[in-house]
C-alpha cells in the first residue's frame, strides 16, 4: 500500500515510493528506492523534501493514521475545487483567430531566446531590443486569446526543451501577471524575466545541461548555480531592470527556506519570485525530455497544490490555477460521452466546463472529425457533455500539436 508520512516518520527499513519533489529538486539516482541507513536518510533531510510516499509492502509500515495514496488524492482534488473560484478570462477574439498567429509568435519567442542563448555561451552581449520586442508580441497575443499561445507552450521537442522552456515561462508568467491585474507594463517586465530566467544555463557544460540521466551531486551543484550565472551575465547590461534580475536570481528560491541559491524564506522573495517559482516547476514537471517525462497538466497543478503547504505561496497558485484553469488549455480529457477531447479555451464563470474539441472515441478506440464543444452550454447549444478526468496524450498515441492549429 502506498502511504504518505511526513519526513519526520521515514526511517531505515522504509520504501520510498515517491520523493514527492520536482525531478530535479532532488540528487538521487532514482525516485523510487530503500532507505538502508542514517547516511541515506540524511540526504533526503538535506534536500528540502517534508513529506514522502512509502511503499508498505516493500517495506517497513507505519501506523493507519497515515493517507494512502487514493486519499491524499481525493483531499487535494477537493481542495482545488473550494480553493479554486471560477476564472474570468477576458477574449477579445477566437481561438481559432488567434492560433496562427500565435504559432508565428512562439517560433519568434523561440528563435530569440536560442539568439540569447548562443550569445551569452559566445561571451557576447545580449541584445535586450529583440527580447523586449518578442515579450511584447507575446504579451499582445495574451491579452487578444491566452489559450492560444498557452497551449502552443505546452508541446515542446524533447531535444530544444531548454529553450522552449523560457518561452512557456515567458508566455505563462505574462498570462499570470495579467489575471493578477498588474499594468501593462509589470506585465512585460515578468515575460521578460521569464524569459531570461534560465540564462545561466548557458554557462553549465552541455554534458551536464543535456545529461541522459540522474546527475551527480557535484554536477548537481554544478546546475544549481544556473541562478547566480544568470543575475552575473545579466545585471552587466545597461539598464537592465530589477525584476528581471530578480527573477533570474530568486526563481528556485522556496517558502520554507528549502530553495537556492540563499535559502531566502517565504517574506524575503519578492512576489515576482514567487510567481516565477509556480512557474517554472509547473512547466518542468508537465514537460517531455530526452530522459524523463512529463506528467499531465491537470496532474502536475494537483502536485503544486500539494507542495504548496510548503514550498510556494498557497494564494499564488491558488491564482495561477484559476488563470490556467484545471483542466489547461491542451490537455486532454475524457468526456462522459466517451470521446477524448482537446481542451481550447477557459470558459468565464467556470472552471470545469471549458471549450474542447472532441477528437477521438474510446468506444471505437478511432479518431472522429473534430468537433468543438462549448461543455457550459446545454443540449442543442453547442454543448451537452462532461469532463470525467484527465487522460494521457501518450497513452492513446495522440498527437496534441496536430490538433491545435
Amino acid at each position: 500500500m502506498i502511504k504518505k508520512i511526513p519526513l519526520s516518520e521515514l526511517k531505515p527499513g522504509m520504501y520510498i515510493h515517491d520523493l514527492n519533489v520536482g525531478w530535479m529538486d532532488h540528487p538521487f539516482l532514482r525516485n523510487q528506492f530503500p532507505v538502508n541507513n542514517e547516511e541515506e536518510l540524511a540526504r533526503i533531510h538535506a534536500t528540502g523534501v517534508r513529506e514522502v510516499y512509502i511503499d508498505t509492502e516493500l517495506g517497513l509500515d507505519v501506523g493507519d493514521h497515515a493517507p494512502t495514496v487514493d486519499e491524499v488524492k481525493a483531499g487535494i482534488e477537493a481542495e482545488i475545487l473550494q480553493a479554486a473560484s471560477d476564472p474570468s478570462p477576458v477574449i477579445q477574439v477566437s481561438f481559432a483567430e488567434e492560433i496562427k498567429r500565435a504559432g508565428r509568435i512562439h517560433k519568434q519567442a523561440h528563435n530569440v531566446v536560442k539568439s540569447v542563448m548562443r550569445d551569452v555561451r559566445l561571451g557576447q552581449a545580449v541584445h535586450m531590443e529583440a527580447v523586449e520586442e518578442v515579450v511584447e508580441a507575446i504579451t499582445d497575443s495574451i491579452l487578444r486569446n491566452a489559450g492560444a499561445l498557452v497551449g502552443l507552450s505546452g508541446i515542446k521537442e524533447k531535444d530544444e526543451y531548454t529553450f522552449l522552456h523560457s518561452v512557456s515561462v515567458c508566455t505563462l508568467m505574462v498570462t499570470f501577471a495579467k489575471n493578477l491585474g498588474f499594468s501593462h507594463d509589470m506585465i512585460k517586465l515578468a515575460g521578460a524575466g521569464g524569459l531570461l530566467h534560465d540564462t545561466g544555463k548557458m554557462k553549465v557544460p552541455n554534458e551536464i545541461l543535456n545529461k541522459p540521466g540522474r546527475l551527480t551531486d557535484e554536477e548537481f551543484a554544478i546546475m544549481r548555480s544556473h541562478p547566480e550565472e544568470g543575475w552575473k551575465i545579466l545585471k552587466e547590461i545597461p539598464g537592465i531592470d530589477d525584476i528581471t534580475l530578480d527573477i533570474t536570481l530568486h526563481h528556485h528560491e522556496r517558502m520554507d527556506g528549502s530553495g537556492y541559491p540563499h535559502k531566502l524564506p517565504g517574506d524575503a522573495i519578492s512576489k515576482m519570485a514567487q510567481m516565477a517559482a509556480v512557474v517554472d516547476v509547473y512547466d518542468a514537471i508537465t514537460s517531455d525530455r530526452s530522459y524523463h517525462k512529463g506528467m499531465p497538466a491537470p496532474e502536475g497543478l494537483r502536485k503544486l497544490w500539494e507542495w504548496s503547504k510548503f514550498h510556494f505561496n498557497p494564494e499564488l497558485v491558488q491564482a495561477f490555477m484559476r488563470c490556467v484553469g484545471i483542466y489547461p488549455v491542451g490537455s486532454l480529457v475524457r468526456l462522459e460521452s466517451g470521446r477524448l477531447a482537446i481542451v481550447i479555451q477557459q470558459n468565464e464563470g467556470t472552471l470545469l466546463q471549458p471549450v474542447v474539441k472532441a477528437i477521438f472515441s474510446t468506444k471505437s478506440n478511432s479518431y472522429i472529425s473534430p468537433l468543438e464543444i462549448d461543455l457550459a452550454k446545454p443540449m442543442g447549444k453547442g454543448g451537452a457533455d462532461k469532463i470525467t478526468g484527465h487522460e494521457d496524450p501518450a497513452r492513446w498515441h495522440i498527437d496534441i500539436a496536430r490538433f491545435m492549429a
